[in-house]
C-alpha cells in the first residue's frame, strides 16, 4: 500500500484510521528483538522459580535408570509401556516451564499490537518467488543493516555474557572434584548470573529498535495532504452536499415557523429587524412557546403573515432582541422575561378582549 505513494506527498502524521486499516492488512509495529527478549525475561523467570524444583522432579523419575535398571523390562511391549510413562511424567513436570514461556511469546506480541486477525499475510505473493527481487532483498541496503545488526547484537550480548563467565574459571576448572549437587549449585548461580547480563543488554537493545520499528511503522503509513482531505470527506461526508442538506433544513424549518404563525397569540418586533411569533393558551400552557421567529426578511415575512391572519404585532426592540437571542423555536419563553411577555399579553388581551385559541 505504501509503495504505491510518492514518498515525497507523504508530509502528515497518519490518522487513527489509516492505522487501523494497516493493522487489518497485517501491517503492525513488530519488533523481533522485544519479542525476544521477553521471551527470555519469562524463561529467566521460569529458571529461578521452577528451575530448582523441577531439576529434583527430573532427577526422582530419571533416577530407576540408574538405581534400578535390572527391573526395567526390555521385550518390546515393556519399552513401549515405560516410553508412554516415562513421556505423561515429564510433560507433567515441564508443562509449568512451557506455559510460562508460552504466555511470555504471547505477550511479546500483545504488548506491541492489540490482537488483530488478518488473512492479508497468509495470501499468497508471487512476488516473493522473483529471485531477482529474494537476493536484491538479502544482499541490498536493508539485508546488509539487518544483518550488521545481528551481529553487532551477538557481539554485544557476547560480551557481556563473557564478563560473567570469565571471572568464574577458576570454578569451572574446579567443578571435576565437587558432588553432582555442588556442581548443581555452582552452575545454577552462574546460568543466573549470565541470564542476567544478557537480559540487560537486550533490554536496551530491544528498547532501540521498538522506537527503531516504531518510526518505521509511522513513515510507512504517512499520508499526503489530499489523502487527508479524501479521509475526511469520507468520514464527513462532502461538503458541498453537507451544506446543501443543511440549506434544504432550515428551508423547511422556515416553512414550518411560517405555517405556525397564523396560530400565534401575538408578534413582537423590533420593529424592522426583530419578530418572534408567540403562542399561548390559558388553562393549557404553562408559559408561552415561541413558535416563529427571526431577523431582517425572515422578520418581515413573519410581519406580513401576522398581518393577513390578524395576529396582533407589538413593537417592543429590547424584549424582541432579547427573546430571539434566548429562546428557540417550540420552546417556552425564559423565566427572566415572564413579566414582560404578561405585560405585552395583556395589553393584547385588552386590545382583543379574548385570548387567541386554537
Amino acid at each position: 500500500m505504501a509503495d504505491e505513494r510518492d514518498p515525497s506527498q507523504q508530509t502528515e502524521e497518519p490518522t487513527a484510521k489509516r492505522l487501523q486499516e494497516a493493522a487489518e492488512h497485517g501491517d503492525i509495529i513488530k519488533s523481533a528483538e522485544l519479542s525476544t527478549f521477553i521471551l527470555l525475561l519469562g524463561g529467566t523467570i521460569a529458571v529461578m522459580a521452577l528451575g530448582s524444583s523441577t531439576l529434583k522432579s527430573l532427577a526422582a523419575s530419571l533416577r530407576i535408570f540408574l538405581e534400578q535398571p535390572d527391573q526395567i523390562a526390555v521385550d518390546s511391549g515393556g519399552i513401549i509401556v515405560l516410553a508412554r510413562e516415562m513421556l505423561l511424567l515429564l510433560g507433567g513436570i515441564l508443562a509449568p516451564v512451557f506455559a510460562l514461556l508460552m504466555v511470555a511469546a504471547a505477550a511479546g506480541h500483545f504488548l506491541q499490537a492489540r490482537p488483530t486477525f488478518t488473512v492479508e499475510k497468509l495470501k499468497p505473493d508471487l512476488s516473493k518467488l522473483n529471485i531477482a527481487t529474494g537476493l536484491k532483498r538479502m544482499f541490498g541496503v536493508e539485508g546488509l543493516m539487518n544483518l550488521a545488526r545481528g551481529v553487532l547484537k551477538i557481539a554485544v550480548v557476547g560480551i557481556a555474557v563473557w564478563t560473567q563467565i570469565w571471572p568464574e574459571r577458576t570454578m569451572l576448572e574446579s567443578m571435576m572434584d565437587q558432588s553432582p549437587m555442588g556442581v548443581v549449585g555452582d552452575m545454577s548461580h552462574l546460568l543466573y548470573k549470565v541470564l542476567v547480563a544478557a537480559l540487560a543488554v537486550l533490554a536496551v537493545v530491544a528498547a532501540a529498535d521498538y522506537v527503531v520499528q516504531r518510526y518505521r511503522f509511522m513513515q510507512r503509513n504517512r499520508m499526503s495532504k489530499q489523502e487527508v482531505k479524501e479521509e475526511y470527506r469520507q468520514n464527513e461526508g462532502d461538503p458541498q452536499i453537507k451544506a446543501k442538506i443543511r440549506q434544504i433544513r432550515q428551508e423547511r424549518a422556515r416553512k414550518r415557523m411560517i405555517a405556525a404563525v397564523p396560530e400565534a397569540t401575538v408578534v413582537i418586533t423590533n420593529p424592522t429587524h426583530y419578530a418572534v411569533a408567540l403562542k399561548y393558551e390559558s388553562g393549557q400552557m404553562a408559559a408561552p412557546v415561541c413558535v416563529a421567529k427571526g431577523v431582517d426578511a425572515l422578520a418581515l415575512r413573519i410581519r406580513e403573515v401576522a398581518k393577513e391572519h390578524d395576529v396582533p404585532i407589538v413593537e417592543n426592540p429590547p424584549l424582541a432582541r432579547a427573546l430571539h437571542a434566548t429562546v428557540e423555536v417550540d420552546e417556552a419563553i425564559p423565566t427572566e422575561h415572564y413579566k414582560a411577555v404578561a405585560q405585552v399579553i395583556g395589553y393584547v388581551m385588552r386590545l382583543t378582549g379574548k385570548f387567541r385559541t386554537i
